[in-house]
C-alpha cells in the first residue's frame, strides 16, 4: 500500500518516527548480517588477542581485523587479490568490519585508475591505425570512465550506509564489471591482427580491476543476503516502510507524465520536422539538457521519419522523450558492424543519463540481416523506462546494456539475439516478433550476457506475447542463448506462437551449456510454450514454483515498486 500523498511534500510525524526506527532496526541487523559472516574470525581472533595480551602484544586488534577480513574474502570469487589488495589498509587504519565494503571498493577505484592510464599509454595502444580498433579503443574509454562513475557512486553510498541503498550498490558494482568486460568483448569483436593483440592487452590489465570490483560486490552481497534471511524472519518486520513505497514528496504531475494526453503535457522543447517547433534535429533539442538536473526535462518529437543518431549523455538526467506513437516518430540509422562500427557504436539512439522515459517512439536500425551486428536502440541508463516504443532492426535490435531498465507495451522486432545485454531488466506486456533471417539462419531471440554469480542482472519476459513477423515456417526459432557462463533469463507467463523450436533454446557453442546459467520457463501458455522436449540443461530450469518465479518479479528484480511509480508507468509489480 502506497504512502498517502502530503500536499506539502513533508512527511509526517509518525511516518518520520517509523523511518528513524526502520533505520536503526536495520543498522543492528547489519551489524548482526556481518558479525556472523566473521564469526569464525572472531573465534580465532579471541584465542589470538588472548594470547597477545598475556604477552603485552599491542598488536591484537589488527590481528583480530586480518582475521575478519581472510573470512569476508573467502566468500568472494577471488579470496587472494581481496586479502592481499585489503590487507594493507585494515592493517594500516583504524577499521572495523563494518568498513569493508568501503574499503573494497576503494581498492577498486584505485586499481582501475592504474590500468586505465597503462591501458591507454601502451604504445600498441598510442600506434592504432585502423578505424574499427579506432572505435574500438574509443568505446573503451567511454566504458572504463562509466565504471569509474558508478565506483564513485558506490563509494558515496558506502561512505555514509549501505542499509538504505542495497539495491543500488548492487546494481552499480555490476554495471562497473560489465563496463569492463565490453571493453574487451569490443576490442575481441574486430577480430584482425590489430585488435586482437590489443584484446589480450585489455584483459590483462583489466583482471585486477575487475577481480576487485567482483570482490567488492561479492561482499555487498553476502551482506544483502544475511540482512535479508533475518528480514524474512520477522527481525525487520513483515510490512516494509516508507523505503520500499511510492515517496510521498513525488510530485504529482511527475506521475502522470506517460499517461496524460500530450496536449496537457508541458513540454520544455519541441522538435518538428516540419519546423512547427524551436528544433528540426532532435540531437539539437537536447543541447538545451541541463546537466545532472533532477528535474523532468520535457522533448515532445512530432511524427515524422528523424534520419539521425542520437544519444542521450550520462550528465543528461532525468530526459524525457515523447513522441506521436510508435508509427509516427521515428528515429532511423543505419550504423554497422559489418561497415566498420563496433557493436556498441552502431545504436541508432542510445540513452546514457540516468532516469530516461521514452513513449510512443519507434527507433530503427535499417542496415539490414546482411550487415549483422546493428543496433537499434541501446541504453546503460539506470532507471530508464520504455513506454509504447517499437524498436525495429534484425541483429542485436534492442541493447539494454547494464543498469535497471523496464520496457511495457513496446514492439520489438529482430532476428538473432536481438534482446542482449547486461542489465537488471523486464520487458512487460510487450510484443515480440522474430523476423525473416539470412538463409542458414536461425532466430534468437535473447542473449543475455552475466559473467559474475553476485551480478543483480538477466533478462525477464514477463506477459509478453511472442510471434512471428511473416512466415517463419523453414527457419528454427529459439528463446535464445548462453552468451556469457552466468546468462540469466526468464520467461513467464507469456503466449507463445507455435513457432518456438521443441528445443527452445540454442547452445552457444557446441551441443551443451555451461551448467552455471539459469533458464527459466514460468506459466508460459501457447503451443510454443510445450517444454515437453526442451533441452536438457542442468541450467534450464521448468519447475519453477511461484515462490521461485517471484523472484523475477518488476518488485523483486528491479526494484520497481519503487521508482516506476514517478514516472508514473503502469505496470504489475508481482506475478
Amino acid at each position: 500500500m502506497a504512502t498517502p500523498l502530503n500536499p506539502y511534500g513533508k512527511m509526517s510525524e509518525a511516518d518520520q518516527e517509523r523511518l528513524v526506527s526502520r533505520r536503526n532496526t536495520r543498522k543492528r541487523v547489519f551489524v548482526i548480517s556481518l558479525s556472523s559472516i566473521v564469526l569464525v574470525a572472531v573465534v580465532v581472533a579471541a584465542v589470538v588477542g588472548a594470547t597477545s595480551h598475556a604477552k603485552g602484544d599491542k598488536s591484537d586488534g589488527k590481528d583480530s581485523m586480518s582475521s575478519a577480513l581472510k573470512v569476508v574474502c573467502d566468500a568472494t570469487l577471488y579470496p587472494e587479490s581481496c586479502y592481499s589488495s585489503m590487507s594493507p589498509l585494515v592493517k594500516s587504519n583504524n577499521v572495523s568490519p563494518q568498513d569493508f565494503p568501503k574499503l573494497a571498493v576503494q581498492v577498486a577505484i584505485n586499481q582501475l585508475s592504474k590500468a586505465t592510464d597503462d591501458f591507454f599509454q601502451n604504445d600498441a595502444v598510442k600506434n592504432v591505425k585502423d578505424n574499427m580498433t579506432i572505435l574500438a579503443l574509443e568505446s573503451c574509454q567511454e566504458l572504463l570512465s562509466l565504471a569509474f562513475d558508478h565506483l564513485n557512486d558506490s563509494l558515496a553510498v558506502t561512505d555514509k550506509s549501505i542499509l538504505e541503498a542495497f539495491d543500488d550498490l548492487g546494481t552499480w558494482l555490476s554495471s562497473a564489471g560489465t563496463y569492463q568486460e565490453t571493453c574487451i568483448d569490443g576490442l575481441l569483436e574486430s577480430n584482425n591482427a590489430t585488435s586482437s593483440p590489443l584484446s589480450t592487452i585489455a584483459s590483462e590489465v583489466l583482471r585486477l580491476p575487475s577481480e576487485y570490483t567482483s570482490n567488492s560486490l561479492a561482499i555487498v552481497s553476502s551482506i544483502q543476503n544475511s540482512v535479508d534471511s533475518v528480514d524474512a524472519m520477522g527481525a525487520i518486520g513483515k510490512r516494509r516502510l516508507l523505503m520500499d513505497e511510492t515517496p510521498a514528496w513525488l510530485s504529482f504531475n511527475e506521475r502522470k507524465l506517460l499517461q496524460a494526453p500530450r496536449s496537457q503535457i508541458k513540454f520544455d522543447a519541441v522538435v518538428a520536422k516540419d519546423g512547427s517547433g524551436k528544433y528540426k534535429r532532435i540531437k539539437d533539442a537536447l543541447k538545451a539538457v541541463p546537466e545532472k538536473s533532477d528535474k523532468r526535462f520535457v522533448i515532445y518529437v512530432k511524427k515524422g521519419v528523424y534520419n539521425e543518431h542520437v544519444t542521450i549523455e550520462k550528465t543528461q538526467w532525468n530526459v524525457m522523450i515523447v513522441g506521436d506513437g510508435m508509427d509516427a516518430t521515428v528515429v532511423t540509422g543505419s550504423l554497422n558492424f559489418i561497415d566498420g562500427t563496433p557493436t556498441f557504436q552502431t545504436a541508432t539512439f542510445a540513452v546514457k543519463g540516468k532516469g530516461f522515459i521514452a513513449r510512443d517512439m519507434k527507433f530503427v536500425n535499417s542496415a539490414g540481416a546482411a550487415k549483422h551486428q546493428a543496433v537499434a536502440m541501446m541504453s546503460t541508463a539506470d532507471l530508464s523506462v520504455f513506454y509504447r516504443c517499437k524498436m525495429d532492426a534484425f541483429q542485436d535490435t534492442l541493447y539494454p546494456h547494464s543498469n535497471r531498465q523496464f520496457y511495457r507495451e513496446c514492439t520489438i522486432l529482430g532476428t538473432v539475439d536481438f534482446i542482449f545485454g547486461n542489465s537488471a531488466v523486464v520487458l512487460q506486456n510487450c510484443n515480440i516478433l522474430p523476423r525473416k533471417p539470412m538463409p542458414g539462419q536461425q532466430t534468437t531471440i535473447t542473449a543475455q550476457g552475466k559473467i559474475d554469480p553476485n551480478q543483480n542482472t538477466g533478462i525477464v519476459i514477463h506477459n509478453c506475447v511472442i510471434k512471428p513477423y511473416g512466415d517463419l515456417s523453414d527457419v528454427n526459432n529459439f528463446l535464445g542463448r548462453p552468451w556469457k557462463n552466468h546468462s540469466t533469463t526468464v520467461f513467464m507467463k507469456n503466449n507463445m506462437a507455435g513457432f518456438i523450436h521443441p528445443n527452445g533454446w540454442l547452445p552457444w557453442i557446441g551441443n551443451d551449456a555451461p551448467p552455471t546459467i539459469f533458464y527459466a520457463e514460468f506459466q508460459n501458455t501457447g503451443p510454443g510454450a510445450v517444454t515437453k522436449n526442451r533441452v536438457k540443461w542442468r541450467g534450464l530450469r521448468l519447475d519453477l514454483n511461484a515462490n521461485q518465479a517471484n523472484k523475477f518479479t518488476v518488485q523483486n528484480f528491479i526494484s520497481g515498486h519503487k521508482w516506476l511509480s514517478r514516472a508514473g508507468v503502469v505496470f504489475k509489480a508481482g506475478l
